[in-house]
């Protein structure tokens, strides 16, 4: 970003100073790529205020919006698909909203997968399989939170593996296999306290809990 701001102002010396009309436009969309990232960061840091209060900021699905309607003028598919994602999440984990978040996570996908994008993928391919696990279609729930979890694997995302793994014990729990079920949330644990991931040791507790219960 400090990069981008330092080449808005040499465009804008070259339009100023050298006579460089053109460079004008050129700084426009220099600038345009700084505030969709701006909006994109500021809109992560809201849903994540979200997950601590449970308190919807109005303002998150206005920057995410903005941010892939920016992305997109600039054609860059990779910003773009990432801000679709969060559109997507927000509607699904803060509104409940599985409807609406669809088109944004079938979108995200499509843009992901055109951007080589694999922790975008790797995300939108999570939650497309909370939208199968709740819509019943548990194999096709299973066959993509292991994809995610396979590409998150190749690319290091240790935390999101561990997260990975807790849903899959659920998936297991469901399908009856309490053994599968409690493995997957040992791996969890390991894995998550060898990054230092303790929020996701607080959700492989919480689902042993859940598991003991039934």
């Amino acid at each position: 970003m400090t990069d981008r701001i330092e080449r808005a102002r040499e465009l804008y010396e070259s339009a100023v100073f050298g006579g460089d009309s053109a460079a004008l436009s050129a700084a426009d969309r220099t600038l345009d790529a700084v505030e969709a990232d701006l909006l994109l960061a500021r809109g992560r840091v809201l849903h994540a205020r979200f997950l601590a209060d449970r308190v919807e900021d109005p303002r998150e699905l206005a920057f995410f919006e903005r941010a892939a309607e920016l992305y997109r003028t600039l054609d860059d598919p990779r910003g773009e698909g990432e801000a679709l994602f969060w559109v997507g999440c927000l509607h699904q984990v803060i509104r409940g909203d599985d409807d609406a978040a669809a088109p944004a996570f079938a979108r995200a996908h499509e843009l992901a997968t055109r951007a080589a994008d694999r922790m975008t993928l790797s995300y939108v391919l999570r939650h497309l399989a909370f939208l199968d696990q709740a819509g019943g279609r548990l194999d096709e729930a299973r066959r993509r939170m292991e994809e995610s979890t396979a590409l998150r694997r190749e690319i290091g995302f240790l935390p999101g593996v561990a997260a990975n793994l807790v849903a899959l014990g659920y998936l297991a729990a469901g399908d009856g296999d309490g053994d599968r079920a409690l493995a997957l949330l040992d791996e969890a644990a390991v894995l998550a306290e060898k990054v230092g991931a303790d929020g996701i040791l607080t959700w492989v507790a919480e689902a042993r809990a859940n598991l003991r219960s039934v």
